[in-house]
C-alpha cells in the first residue's frame, strides 16, 4: 500500500439498520393486526347464531305448513324471508372469512370463488350477496303486497341501489 491509499478518507458508509426501539415498534404496529380477531369470531358467532334462529324457524314453518295452520301465500311469503335471514347468515359468514384472509391468513383452504386476498375481492364478494339478499327482498314482497306502487316504488329503490353497487364494483375492477 502506498501512503497515499492508508491516508484516504474512508468512503465506505456502514450500512444503517433500524434501531431496536424501531424493530420493537414495528413489531407491536405488525401484531396490532390480530385485533381483527374480535371482528371474525364476532361476525363468526352472528353467522352461527343466525343460522341457529332460521333452522328453528324453519321447523317452524315445515309444521305449520305440514299440520295445516300455514296456507299457502303465507307460507310462500315465511320460506321467502327464511331464505333472506340464511342469505344474511352467509353474508356475515364471507366478512367473517374475508378479514381473516386479508389480516391473520391468506392460505385457508377453501374453494376458488371464496378465496379473498384483497379489501377489492371482499368488496366484490358482499356486493354479490347482497344483490341476492335485496332480490329475495323484495321477491317477498312482490308476493305479500297487494299495492302495486308499492311494490314499483320498492322495485325502483331497489334497482337504484343494485345500479349504484354494480357501478361501484365496475369501477373497482377497472384499476
Amino acid at each position: 500500500m502506498t501512503e497515499r491509499e492508508t491516508n484516504a478518507p474512508t468512503t465506505e458508509v456502514a450500512e444503517a439498520g433500524p434501531d431496536d426501539k424501531t424493530l420493537r415498534l414495528a413489531k407491536v404496529v405488525g401484531w396490532t393486526r390480530y385485533l381483527v380477531l374480535a371482528p371474525v369470531f364476532g361476525l363468526f358467532l352472528s353467522a352461527v347464531v343466525l343460522t341457529g334462529l332460521a333452522v328453528v324457524d324453519l321447523f317452524g314453518i315445515t309444521v305449520g305448513v305440514f299440520g295445516g295452520s300455514l296456507e299457502l301465500k303465507k307460507s310462500l311469503v315465511a320460506f321467502i324471508e327464511l331464505a333472506d335471514v340464511f342469505l344474511l347468515a352467509v353474508v356475515l359468514y364471507i366478512m367473517s372469512l374475508g378479514l381473516y384472509e386479508l389480516f391473520i391468513d391468506d392460505r385457508l383452504p377453501l374453494p376458488a370463488w371464496l378465496e379473498i386476498h384483497t379489501l377489492e375481492d371482499l368488496k366484490e364478494k358482499l356486493v354479490g350477496v347482497v344483490v341476492v339478499v335485496l332480490a329475495v327482498f323484495f321477491l317477498g314482497n312482490v308476493i305479500e303486497s297487494r299495492q302495486p306502487l308499492d311494490v314499483l316504488m320498492l322495485g325502483g329503490g331497489i334497482a337504484a341501489v343494485i345500479f349504484a353497487l354494480t357501478y361501484f364494483i365496475g369501477r373497482i375492477q377497472k384499476k
